[in-house]
């Protein structure tokens, strides 16, 4: 009698299944990141529910849960999105700019251009950074967090990137650029919801305020000039 041959594509099949529902788990995520941007595009970031997510995708909101921890987790890798997205304007803001001083600036009137023309993504980083970073890292996984800094250092690095340069050539003094870039990137979504607001609030006269308007080039000129001061050191 022949021996029987044992079966060999039992273990390929098994594989082939794995990669087709992962492939399908991919899928369904970046559906629901895509309703997500839209919605926080379209409505802001304060208005979107995960009701409306769900609704906007077609699916129950107990879906969303299999593939996302929580509202948090959702928020920072729909942010991850946006930061890709700022990291090609910036790179392509320094394409053809080697002076670390117009590198700088180029930079930072890049981020003040894609955070005026979406004002989700201001809202969308500055509610991540309210939260402390232990909360964070309870409610957001290992890998959302790794991609959210990720997409945060890329575009971080450039900033680093052209201080540094400026500190080689004698043009900007700073004690670490690492610190500055982390402030420029942080202060500057503060400063750009007065570009959004578009008023300034002053004291006229003692106990007298006053409000004055302020467009998104007068806050733009404003980081601007506030980078390469505190660059300059």
């Amino acid at each position: 009698m022949t021996p029987t041959k044992p079966v060999k594509d039992a273990p390929v099949q098994g594989t082939n299944r794995h990669t087709a529902a992962a492939a399908r788990r991919r899928a369904r995520e970046k559906e629901i990141l895509d309703a997500t941007r839209r919605l926080f595009d379209e409505n802001g970031v304060r208005d979107a529910q995960i009701e409306d997510i769900a609704r906007s995708v077609g699916i129950n909101r107990a879906i969303i849960y299999r593939h996302f921890s929580g509202k948090e987790e959702l928020f920072a890798l729909t942010l991850v999105r946006y930061l890709d997205e700022l990291h090609e304007r910036l790179e392509k803001s320094v394409a053809q700019v080697s002076d670390p001083v117009d590198q700088l600036v180029a930079l930072v009137e890049a981020f003040v251009d894609f955070g005026v023309e979406y004002p989700a993504f201001v809202d969308c980083a500055q509610t991540l950074m309210r939260r402390p970073g232990p909360e964070l890292l309870e409610e957001i996984s290992e890998s959302a967090l790794f991609r959210l800094g990720r997409g945060i250092s890329g575009c971080l690095a450039m900033l680093s990137s052209a201080l540094d340069k400026g500190l080689e050539t004698g043009v900007f003094k700073p004690h670490d650029s690492t610190m500055l870039a982390n402030h420029m990137y942080a202060s500057g979504l503060g400063a750009m919801q007065l570009a959004r607001v578009g008023i300034l609030v002053r004291e006229s006269a003692p106990g007298i305020p006053t409000i004055t308007p302020v467009s998104s080039e007068q806050v733009k000129s404003y980081l601007v000039a506030s980078a390469r001061a505190l660059a300059g050191g």
